[in-house]
């Protein structure tokens, strides 16, 4: 299994130097909708996938984040291991 990391990240952390064949993607699941779409693409020959914990535009509080809904997105598309900053 090809390893894919999966970032967690805060409010404006949407354009990654040097991120290639960059896509934002919807992902949905069994839980509350994610907070929002899930950004892939590789880093330094690793596949990346960032999901934006408030949302681009900070539209969700800390305790409206749907946290089971975002590690289950990141799950579904195959990342492997997470970093949350």
């Amino acid at each position: 299994m090809e390893t894919m990391i999966g970032v967690i990240g805060g409010s404006g952390v949407y354009d990654i130097d040097g991120l290639r064949g960059a896509a934002w993607q919807d992902v949905t699941g069994p839980w509350a909708p994610v907070s929002d779409q899930v950004l892939t693409g590789r880093l330094g020959g690793v596949k990346i996938a960032f999901l934006p914990r408030h949302g681009r535009g900070h539209d969700k509080s800390p305790t409206t984040v749907p946290y089971r809904a975002n590690i289950d997105a990141l799950k579904r598309i195959g990342v492997t291991d997470v970093i949350s900053v």
